[in-house]
């Protein structure tokens, strides 16, 4: 195409002219050697306007080949090995996000939760018993009191009469007497101790152990609740082929959850352009791609990102050094959208594309000042993205027999 547009400006007026002007006559005058020598300018001036073409072609208006529509997925991973017990879902289900996918065998883990809880129950009875002590500990008390009181009351009479007669009152009576307050002094701090040690157990040490055994139980309850997978994030179930009685494990996928359009959110097209585009590609620019899954369809998209880094030349530290000579040209990897909404929709996800970015001058041509040259270089360029998205539309209609009937796909 850029070959016979540069003949029209070239070889085509030369020819004419010499024909029909000159009246020189094909095959007589006008031979390939004559041709030649006669058109030299016109072939060579031909060749460098198509050359030339190309370059400004491809280079303001880059394509991609190496195009794809990139999808993430999710791996269906049990967070412990077992064996499957039941199995919720089949191949290509669609499943909200929690929605139960296959059980492992839990009777490990129902035991642990139901002993987890009797020790519960059993710090709660703990309470209750210890509650009960409480009361009679305040009963002991008050019987301890009234002894005490009634020996201090005893001693008191036997002193007071012997104060008025000494001979009425031995001493060794009294000395029987005080040892009796002193027995009923340390029998109240006795029961007064033992309440003050029950209140410590029921404010401090059986609430402790009750808020041990509950996290006991909680964990336990959370290693029951690991032996049912649940899907992370609504979508389609794929590769999966479990039944009951396999054995599962945390390094072993059990299948691929592919997220539904609500988790993937719009669908982005990743595309690889040359580095010498580097300088022209733009966040913004208007593009198109053709993909093989939709064959006849050319879809109009927009730049979103560019990744501002080239893939191939990461380095990672190892125990040799690092050739450059052996690293290879990467490209600029270029994240499209759709430009209208639901554009994607019908292209399967993980389709293969092409696609072209074109560059838009309009802006410039409408608001700054710009020199004669400038100003028509700028509306070649613009004007020259219907020869690149002639190009794609050809592509896009060779495809079905290049596929079908040439590479018999």
């Amino acid at each position: 195409m850029e070959l016979i547009l540069c003949s029209l400006f070239t070889l085509l007026p030369d020819y004419l002219f010499r024909r029909y002007v000159q009246g020189k006559r094909f095959g007589k005058e006008i031979t390939f050697v004559t041709v030649w020598y006669e058109l030299r300018w016109g072939i060579t001036s031909c060749l460098m306007a198509t050359v030339t073409l190309i370059t400004v072609i491809f280079y303001f208006h880059p394509a991609a080949v190496n195009v794809n529509f990139l999808y993430r997925t999710v791996t269906i991973l049990p967070e412990r090995n077992g064996r499957v017990a039941e199995v919720f879902v089949k191949l290509n289900d669609k499943v909200e996000a929690g929605a139960p996918l296959f059980r492992l065998d839990s009777a490990e883990q129902e035991a642990s939760v139901e002993t987890a809880r009797r020790k519960v129950a059993e710090v709660d009875a703990s309470i209750a018993v210890a509650e009960t002590q409480l009361a009679g500990a305040d009963g002991k008390i008050q019987q301890a009191q009234g002894d005490y009181q009634q020996a201090v009351d005893a001693l008191a009479t036997k002193v007071e009469l012997q104060k008025r007669n000494p001979d009425v009152v031995a001493e060794r009576e009294l000395e029987a007497l005080r040892t009796s307050v002193d027995g009923a002094k340390g029998a109240l701090a006795a029961a007064t101790a033992s309440k003050e040690t029950v209140q410590e157990q029921i404010s401090s040490l059986l609430p402790a152990q009750k808020a041990s055994a509950e996290a006991t139980l909680a964990q336990a309850q959370v290693e029951l609740d690991k032996t049912m997978i649940r899907a992370g994030v609504a979508g389609t179930v794929m590769q999966f082929a479990l039944r009951p009685g396999d054995v599962v494990a945390t390094f072993r996928p059990a299948g691929i959850l592919v997220p539904g359009e609500s988790q993937t959110g719009q669908p982005e097209v990743v595309a690889s352009f040359s580095q010498l585009t580097a300088q022209v590609m733009k966040v913004g620019m208007v593009g198109e791609i053709a993909c093989a899954s939709s064959p006849l369809n050319v879809i109009p998209v927009v730049v979103t990102q560019i990744q501002n880094a080239i893939a191939s030349g990461q380095f990672r530290p190892t125990d040799q050094l690092v050739d450059i000579g052996q690293l290879k040209s990467g490209t600029i990897t270029v994240f499209m959208e759709s430009l209208y909404p639901g554009g994607l929709d019908h292209i399967p996800l993980g389709s293969t594309c092409e696609a072209i970015a074109y560059t838009d001058n309009s802006e410039r041509l409408e608001k700054e000042k710009l020199s004669t040259p400038t100003f028509v270089f700028l509306h070649v360029v613009d004007t020259l993205a219907l020869l690149h998205a002639a190009i794609l539309r050809i592509q896009a209609l060779m495809l079905p027999a290049q596929a079908l009937v040439l590479n018999g796909h």
